[in-house]
C-alpha cells in the first residue's frame, strides 16, 4: 500500500485541529495505519522549536527568524516522522505544514513569500499529496482559539486583523495550488464538518489506490 500525507490548514481557532484527530479516529477504525502529528513539532527537536516560537511576546522574534526557526523544525520532522511512515505505507495526517508558514511568516509582516519559498524548495522539497483547508470566519475563529487560554497564543495576539489577512492569504493559496488543496466549510457542526473531511479524503485515498 502506497502512505499519503494530508495536511490541515486554516486560521486559528478554525477547527482543523479538532478535524485531524477525528478523521485520524476514523481511519484508524477503518483499519488504516495512520500517524497523527503537528507543526511546529511532531519530532523530539521540533517539539522543542514549538515552544520558542509559539509562546511569549508576539515580537519576540522577526519574521525572518521565524521563517528558519519553522524551516528547521519543519525538516527534522520530515526525516524523523513524515517520510518514514508514508515509505512504510501509512497515513500521515499533520495539522499545519509548509501552507502555514507561507502564511504567516510570509505574510504577515511584510512580503517575505518569495524567502518562504525558497528556503522551502532548498530544505524541504516536499508538498502534501492533500491539503484540507477549513475555512472559518476570523472573528468567531479568533475568539474560539482565545478561549482556549493555553500559553500558546502569540499568534493569536496579533489581533483579528491578521486572522482576516491569513483567511483571505489561505483561499488564495487554495487556488495556487488547487490540485491538492480542498476547502471545507468550517461554520458548519463540528459532524457536518467531520464527515465532509472524511469524504473529501477517502475519495482522495481511493482515487489514487
Amino acid at each position: 500500500m502506497s502512505g499519503h500525507f494530508i495536511t490541515f490548514e486554516g486560521i486559528d481557532g478554525s477547527g482543523k485541529s479538532t478535524q485531524a484527530k477525528l478523521l485520524a479516529d476514523r481511519l484508524r477504525a477503518e483499519g488504516f495505519e495512520v500517524v497523527l502529528t503537528r507543526e511546529p513539532g511532531g519530532s523530539v527537536g521540533a517539539e522543542e522549536i514549538r515552544a520558542l516560537v509559539l509562546e511569549g511576546d508576539p515580537d519576540r522574534w522577526s519574521a525572518e527568524t521565524e521563517i528558519l526557526l519553522f524551516t528547521a523544525a519543519r525538516r527534522d520532522h520530515l526525516e524523523r516522522t513524515i517520510l518514514p511512515a508514508v515509505a512504510a505505507g501509512k497515513i500521515v495526517i499533520c495539522d499545519r505544514f509548509a501552507d502555514s508558514t507561507r502564511m504567516y511568516q510570509g505574510l504577515s509582516r511584510g512580503d517575505l513569500r518569495g524567502i518562504v519559498d525558497q528556503l522551502h524548495s532548498l530544505m524541504i522539497g516536499r508538498e502534501p499529496d492533500l491539503t484540507v483547508l477549513i475555512d472559518m470566519d476570523p472573528a468567531t475563529g479568533l475568539a474560539r482559539a482565545k478561549s482556549r487560554q493555553t500559553a500558546e497564543e502569540r499568534f493569536e495576539d496579533f489581533g483579528q486583523a491578521l486572522q482576516e489577512q491569513m483567511r483571505k492569504g489561505f483561499l488564495d493559496l487554495s487556488k495556487e495550488y488547487a490540485d491538492r488543496f480542498r476547502v471545507i466549510d468550517g461554520a458548519s457542526d463540528m459532524d457536518s464538518v467531520s464527515d465532509a473531511v472524511y469524504a473529501t479524503v477517502k475519495q482522495h485515498i481511493e482515487a489514487s489506490a
